[in-house]
């Protein structure tokens, strides 16, 4: 099952995640984690959402990059994949990341992910209605992440967005 958590900045989509995950995986859980400590304020949040999955039965595994490499030593009940946008400006901007093939690899690791648990929860951003006019690099971010969350959201069986701490169902029967 993949199930995609979308929101703005702090609407809660991360709480919703790990507790989707939490309910759909009984036993084995994995928090793929893609962020960057690249400076304080990064660091901050990291803290904040190691905390927020303490005592959930989370093993954690840093990825920034490549999960098409990603092996594991099993298979997982539930996968939280936090998030999706990280993991685009890394593929697309770290020296060692995809580049120009970032959108791609990107749907090959999900897929990746997807073989190697029962449940796949990927949490993403809703970026895209601010109206601004930005620099080239940073549109096509914004273009192929629009991309990604269509492409996952065609894929998924449930879609959910958070406003404001509120888990709204998008796509699919479960109620959230």
């Amino acid at each position: 099952m993949l199930i995609l958590v979308t929101g703005g900045a702090a609407s809660g989509k991360s709480a919703h995640a790990e507790r989707l995950v939490c309910e759909a995986a009984p036993s084995s859980r994995l928090y793929l984690a893609t962020m960057q400590p690249f400076d304080t304020a990064a660091q901050a949040r990291i803290a904040r959402h190691r905390a927020l999955r303490q005592g959930k039965g989370f093993e954690t595994v840093e990825r920034p990059l490549n999960l098409v490499g990603l092996a594991f030593a099993r298979r997982y009940d539930g996968i939280l994949l936090e998030d999706l946008g990280n993991l685009l400006a890394n593929e697309m901007f770290a020296p060692d990341g995809a580049g120009d093939a970032a959108f791609g690899s990107i749907l090959a690791g999900i897929a990746h992910l997807q073989d190697c648990c029962e449940t796949l929860v990927v949490v993403t951003d809703e970026i895209f209605s601010d109206g601004l006019d930005y620099p080239p690099e940073t549109a096509r971010y914004i273009r192929d992440l629009a991309a990604l969350n269509r492409a996952l959201g065609a894929q998924a069986d449930a879609v959910y967005e958070s406003v404001c701490g509120i888990l709204l169902p998008l796509k699919g029967e479960k109620n959230a």
